[in-house]
Parts: structure tokens; C-alpha cells; sequence
């Protein structure tokens, strides 16, 4: 499959996330049940909800989606630009649409495909989940239901990367260091997003974020197929 792919019909995107409240204490009272319930299968440890409130980012349920970033790559082999875009916003059900849109319009055909780092554990099923919470139609990339492992037009470079190996989950920021694809130095990671967001209140922020890791995502695929990376003059952000 890899061999005919058309790098010009790849999607690459990154999703951020955070817990659906800004605390544990603001959950109202059936959420902070389900909550309960939920995180005392998370850990053996005695670690209260309430402490393990930060993780619910990352599960569907109790977390929300307040940025996508994505990158194409265009005029490849010859003179390959990425061109980046981001849906960025405190209204999920609004910022989905507007991807899903995206979607429907520009990668609607059988050589369309979708690119993610551990894509298909997280951001597939993250971002078809919550679009069926916010009743937005699933388009076509994201809508599985009825097809064959070999259908479904996701690719997944951890996956790439594990050749079948199902050890352990390897990380965007490794794999970009070991391959020598070069970096910005952020002022924030994954961890920092909730309170970036809920603090700080500076979605900027977290969308600058974003957009440098499809930068990154973009740049790994290119090595784990043996191409040579984007020049950085040749990556145009957002305006």
C-alpha cells in the first residue's frame, strides 16, 4: 500500500485535548459518579478521583477537543511545501464541523488518507467519538463502520515504527530525535494543555503548540518512508 501512496493526499493532524471541566469539584454530581467509577479502574495505587482528575483529557467521555491542527503536503516529489491549518476554539461541536467539512470537501476519495501519531488508539477514535457526542455527521475518513482492516485509509507512524512489535508506546519526541529531525523548543508539553487552557485561557498558545507537532508528524513519515525532509522555508503556518 505504502509503495503507490500519494504523498499529496496524506492529512496529517494533531489533536489537543482537555477535561470536559475545569476541575474535579466543578463536575456536577452524576459526571463526578461516572468519574468514580471510571478512574478506579485507572490505578491500583490509592490515588484519589480528584487526583487523577487531569487524565480525563484523554478519554472521549469526559474530556473535550479544543484544537485540531493539520498539514498537507503539496507539490511533492519535485518542490514539497506543508501547508498548515488550524480549527482552534472554546465551541467543540463548531470546530469539528469545520474539520469535518475539510474533510468532506478536499479528502473525500479512495487515495485520501489520514496520518497521526498513535493515531489510531487516540485521535481517530477521539475525534469520531466526539463528533457523534456534538452530532456532527462522521465524513468519510473517520467512518469505519462495515470495513475491512485494509479499508480504512489511517496511518499511524508509532505503528510505522513498531514493524509488529507491540511493546511499548514510543513517543513523537523521541522517534524525531533519534531520526535528527530538528525541533522548536516549546515552552509547554502535553501535560501543561488543561492548564493552559483553563488558567491561562490562551488558546494561541496551545494552537502553536499543535501546529509544531503536525510539523513534526510531517517530517517523521517523510524519513520512516526514506524521503528527505520540508525545507523550514517551505513550511507556511497559518496567517
Amino acid at each position: 500500500m505504502l509503495q503507490n501512496i500519494d504523498f499529496n493526499k496524506i492529512l496529517f493532524l494533531d489533536i489537543e485535548t482537555v477535561p470536559a471541566y475545569p476541575s474535579y469539584k466543578a463536575m456536577p454530581k452524576d459526571w463526578k459518579y461516572l468519574w468514580d467509577k471510571k478512574s478506579k479502574l485507572l490505578v491500583k495505587e490509592n490515588i484519589t478521583p480528584s487526583d487523577m482528575y487531569d487524565r480525563s483529557a484523554i478519554y472521549a467521555e469526559f474530556g473535550k477537543i479544543v484544537c485540531i491542527c493539520v498539514g498537507i503536503i503539496t507539490g511533492f516529489p519535485d518542490s514539497p511545501k506543508l501547508r498548515l491549518k488550524a480549527f482552534t476554539g472554546d465551541d467543540e461541536k463548531k470546530l469539528l464541523k469545520d474539520f469535518a467539512q475539510l474533510l468532506k470537501v478536499y479528502f473525500s476519495t479512495d487515495r485520501s488518507k489520514l496520518c497521526a501519531h498513535n493515531g489510531k488508539e487516540f485521535d481517530f477514535p477521539y475525534l469520531s467519538r466526539r463528533m457523534l457526542v456534538n452530532g456532527v455527521e462522521l465524513p468519510l475518513l473517520l467512518d469505519n463502520a462495515g470495513k475491512k482492516p485494509w479499508e480504512i485509509n489511517h496511518l499511524d507512524t508509532m505503528e510505522l515504527w513498531k514493524f509488529g512489535d507491540y511493546k511499548s508506546y514510543t513517543s513523537l519526541e523521541l522517534l524525531a530525535n533519534l531520526f535528527g529531525i530538528p525541533t522548536p523548543k516549546d515552552d509547554i508539553d502535553g501535560s501543561m494543555v488543561a492548564d493552559v487552557y483553563y488558567n491561562d485561557k490562551d488558546l494561541q498558545r496551545i494552537e502553536q503548540y499543535c501546529l509544531k507537532d503536525v510539523v513534526t508528524l510531517c517530517q517523521l513519515f517523510l524519513r520512516l518512508m526514506n524521503k528527505p525532509l520540508i525545507d523550514s522555508r517551505e513550511i507556511i503556518f497559518p496567517n
